[in-house]
């Protein structure tokens, strides 16, 4: 398998590079802040940052989209929607929303690490309907149904 990766700005490559697995054992590849200059995130505030990319996840498979655990960990930045998800059949400019949570500014540099991007299959199983969902032990617990 391979994930194409298109160059959407003449930056990527030279300025800032393509995505890379940071380390050997790495699950995800590193997507770069393609901005011509640095981008204050205010307290409560999101922006979208672009990647200066485009990719073509495979057939069956998807692109998840998550913020750096040192982003958010030690300085409060999320993804303004949770997760990012890419399809497989999208091929246009991926854009990371990040959102500031905590009370300081934060600010991202031109060529910053601000995403991971993974690439995992996905099963598309048929929609069946039913009147009835099979039984488990479960049942229909939710939250803090099996422990604190």
């Amino acid at each position: 398998m391979k994930l194409q990766v298109k160059a959407l700005s003449p930056k990527i490559g030279t300025a800032i590079p393509f995505p890379y697995y940071a380390t050997a054992g790495a699950a995800a590849l590193d997507l770069h802040a393609c901005i011509d200059a640095p981008v204050t995130i205010l307290a409560g505030a999101q922006v979208v940052i672009p990647t200066g990319i485009a990719v073509a996840i495979p057939d069956h498979y998807v692109g998840i989209v998550a913020v750096r655990s040192s982003m958010g960990v030690r300085n409060g930045i999320s993804l303004s929607n949770g997760i990012g998800v890419i399809d497989a059949d999208y091929r246009g400019p991926l854009g990371v929303g990040l959102r500031n949570n905590q009370g300081d500014p934060y600010t991202i540099q031109p060529g910053d690490r601000v995403a991971q991007l993974l690439v995992v299959p996905v099963a598309c199983p048929e929609i069946e309907i039913v009147d009835e969902l099979p039984p488990t032990e479960r049942g229909e617990g939710g939250f803090g149904s099996t422990g604190t």
